[in-house]
């Protein structure tokens, strides 16, 4: 068999991580099931029952936590290649922007000035001519 330096570093088995990940997936799968036999009992309740349902997640969350990560270091670039690229939104989801033709827009920029906005801005000036230093 021919092994390239690049094919064995791309590759990499840790039978440490992969029985981590076993045992644990394991762990979770064994809790839920001892779950589901106290909800089962004459004490169960239902809070026992949610814990039943929620183990397996776990489990399934710890699989897919060990796939990601060795998906990941095989391509570590990836993520950051996937970035750099815009994203392009497709014509037609977001609302078009309004113009000076539209009846809001108009009514906004027709609208009388405010007389306490004015008097609001003078006394700002005012504040800003003679700024007070303790």
């Amino acid at each position: 068999m021919n092994y390239s330096p690049s094919s064995t570093a791309k590759r990499r088995h840790r039978p440490a991580l992969i029985v981590l990940v076993a045992v644990a997936a394991i762990a979770c799968l064994a809790l839920a099931w001892w779950q589901w036999g106290r909800y089962e009992s004459s004490s169960g309740t239902g809070q026992n029952l949610g814990y039943a349902l929620q183990w397996p997640a776990f489990a399934v969350a710890v699989v897919y936590a060990y796939r990601r990560f060795v998906v990941m270091e095989a391509d570590p670039d990836a993520e950051r290649r996937d970035r750099d690229e815009p994203t392009e939104i497709p014509e037609g989801i977001l609302p078009d922007r309004p113009t000076k033709n539209d009846p809001s827009v108009s009514a906004i920029l027709d609208a009388a000035p405010d007389d306490d906005l004015a008097e609001y801005n003078k006394y700002l000036a005012e504040l800003d001519k003679h700024p007070k230093h303790d």
